[in-house]
């Protein structure tokens, strides 16, 4: 891996500016609030003795929902070792953070809190990359629920993202009344090329956010190919 400065437009720069996006959404995230990073304006790198690799970054990041964006600085630390655990990130992003989704995280709360029957769906998109409007906050809810994944995943040789979420469950809400979720999600690694099954298991409200309660890794399924005569 090269050291110092890091050309912005390559893969070493964008991976770990994708690090400082999981985090934000796992962080900051909502059913109506989404990060993501619109370009990488200059990128660092440089071995830390006994702790690992370390990038500074400035980037710009854009949340989707209010299309608002901001040059932000962020800095990525991989660790490493036998057991290297996840990637310390900083970032300060103060504007962005200030965007106020309350009212539209609200009413999805009390949607999905009062519904008569619990909600489900799958394919969020579908093949065609089509989703009917009112499944996008769930299917963004996804995505934030998937940034834990992600973030804990992430290495300096890995690009996450997340595909489609194949399927969801809501299940009973808590007894403090956080709502409930299952997701079944499929993650893309773009340097492997791999999808990646994930389930997760976790609850929202938009007092809490996102509080994971169980992750776990699927078996690849191969799907058999059809008989030809």
């Amino acid at each position: 891996m090269a050291t110092g400065e890091l050309n912005p437009s390559h893969y070493p720069a964008r991976r770990a500016a994708i690090v400082v996006q999981h985090y934000l959404n796992s962080r900051y995230g909502s059913p109506n609030k989404l990060f993501m990073v619109h370009r990488v304006h200059r990128a660092c790198a440089e071995d830390v003795p006994d702790a690992g690799r370390k990038y500074q970054l400035d980037i710009s990041i854009q949340e989707i929902m209010s299309n608002a964006m901001e040059e932000c600085s962020a800095e990525v630390l991989f660790p490493r070792g036998e057991q290297p655990g996840s990637a310390e990130v900083r970032a300060s992003c103060e504007e962005l953070l200030k965007i106020n989704s309350t009212t539209q995280d609200e009413a999805f709360y009390q949607q999905h809190k009062n519904n008569q029957t619990l909600v489900s769906a799958q394919y969020l998109p579908d093949s065609y990359g089509h989703i009917t409007p009112g499944m996008e906050p769930l299917r963004t809810l996804g995505t934030v629920a998937s940034s834990f994944i992600m973030l804990n995943q992430s290495s300096e040789n890995t690009l996450y993202n997340i595909a489609q979420v194949a399927n969801l469950t809501q299940l009973q809400s808590t007894e403090n009344s956080q709502l409930k979720f299952q997701y079944h999600v499929l993650l893309h690694d773009m340097v492997s090329q791999e999808i990646i099954n994930w389930k997760l298991l976790f609850t929202w409200s938009p007092a809490e956010g996102v509080k994971i309660q169980q992750m776990e890794q699927l078996p690849h399924v191969c799907e058999k190919l059809p008989k030809t005569n």
